[in-house]
């Protein structure tokens, strides 16, 4: 008698990187974007002839523009995943940039990235205490402390800083005293300078693609090196470590979490005060762009790093990709003026592509519409050769409007986000 066995299919199971942005196996998805993305910002320089657009110092100051928004996203992504909503991140990189002059003029870089983030967790521990040990909500305690945040390094600043012998006022710190260290990649930037010379060719797609690489790697500092791996390392402390399932089993359904033995109160805590911390430190890298603390010197980023996290869907890949987007954009407007009117072709092009994906899917009306946009940011780009300075400086904030609201990712925020939670009460 024979038999004949049926081996039962198995599923392929992928690396945990391949859900970094989006999750569930669409890394070659993704990959396929972002080259796309790149040949498309490639035609608009050539056709354009605005060579800022892909150049490697555009790529530099993008990079560093990133990492603050980055770090406060990540703030975010811990509260959130937890089940607290931190509207509060702006006023936590504000303390975290007081606390980065205060102690990089004291004690070098190393005091300012200490303090700051210190700082920045003492704003986390006071929202957490508000809306996990009060119940509070969320949003009137994020927006309280992002009030008493900006009148809190005045109050500092002029105790501490007016009559200074070192310098410094109520709206500045003295100079930090030290910055910190930067390394340039092995092969890529040192020795001849030979992506450099491939980007001097402003060959089409070579050029970028040398400009890109020569900008992400010279002269890149230690700690942004760090900042940008905590993006992994968060995706891998939250979806692959038992830890990182209760914590977000927090912002699921604290009630279930509760009573298979979760400690709900303490990671709701520890996970706000992570956000504050990594706040304040995005704070700290702003302090050490300009080497000095400035009033006013965030500019609404914690909100701009919140609306990241939406655009990511509350994961860090995502979250990463909406960060960069406004950091490029910020980055181009302060290279060039007249590059940023080159991004109206870029919009133009992006627009069209959505009208015809959502002519495709049947849908009349957003088809039109995204047309009917396209149409109009062709016009501009035709007929405008610069914009006015308020405008320029408002380009990273409508860039950031504009691919929210164009965005067509199923968004999904976790279920108990926002939600005030009492043991007993569901």
């Amino acid at each position: 008698m024979s038999t004949s066995t049926h081996a039962a299919p198995t599923a392929t199971r992928r690396g945990p990187f391949a859900e970094l942005f989006l999750g569930g196996g669409r890394a070659r998805r993704v990959t396929w974007l972002l080259v796309g993305v790149i040949v498309l910002v490639s035609a608009v320089r050539v056709i354009s002839g605005e060579q800022a657009l892909t150049s490697s110092s555009t790529f530099a100051a993008a990079l560093l523009l990133t990492v603050p928004l980055a770090l406060a996203g990540l703030g975010g992504l811990f509260a959130e995943r937890a089940g607290v909503i931190n509207i509060g991140l702006d006023g936590m990189m504000i303390l975290g940039t007081w606390g980065a002059g205060y102690g990089g003029y004291q004690w070098g870089w190393g005091g300012a990235l200490a303090v700051g983030i210190l700082m920045g967790a003492l704003g986390g521990l006071l929202h957490a205490v508000a809306t996990v040990g009060f119940g509070v909500d969320h949003t009137i305690s994020g927006v309280a402390i992002n009030i008493l945040a900006a009148g809190v390094v005045r109050f500092l600043s002029e105790s501490l800083y007016t009559d200074n012998p070192a310098g410094g006022g109520p709206t500045q710190s003295p100079a930090l005293s030290s910055r910190p260290p930067t390394v340039s990649l092995p092969v890529l930037s040192s020795g001849p300078d030979l992506l450099g010379d491939l980007e001097a060719k402003r060959w089409f797609l070579l050029s970028d693609v040398a400009g890109l690489l020569r900008g992400l790697t010279n002269d890149v500092g230690v700690l942004t090196i760090v900042a940008v791996l905590l993006i992994p390392l968060t995706f891998l402390l939250l979806w692959r470590t038992a830890f990182g399932l209760r914590l977000r089993s927090c912002g699921e359904n604290p009630a279930a979490a509760d009573s298979l033995g979760v400690p709900v109160y303490r990671l709701k805590y520890l996970a706000v005060i992570v956000s504050g911390a990594l706040a304040g430190m995005g704070g700290v890298f702003l302090v050490f762009i300009a080497n000095i603390y400035r009033e006013g010197q965030t500019n609404g980023r914690g909100y701009i790093g919140l609306a990241a996290l939406i655009f990511g869907n509350w994961r860090p890949g995502g979250l990463a990709a909406g960060a960069g987007l406004f950091g490029f954009s910020d980055a181009l407007q302060l290279r060039s003026r007249t590059a940023v009117v080159a991004l109206l072709l870029l919009v133009a092009v992006l627009l069209a592509g959505v009208a015809a994906y959502q002519a495709y899917r049947g849908r009349v009306l957003q088809a039109g519409l995204a047309g009917a946009f396209a149409v109009a940011s062709l016009v501009a780009y035709v007929l405008i050769d610069e914009l006015p300075p308020g405008i320029v400086s408002f380009t990273p904030h409508l860039t950031t409007l504009l691919v929210l609201s164009l965005a067509s990712q199923r968004l999904r925020p976790p279920k108990a986000d926002g939600l005030v939670y009492r043991r007993g009460e569901h």
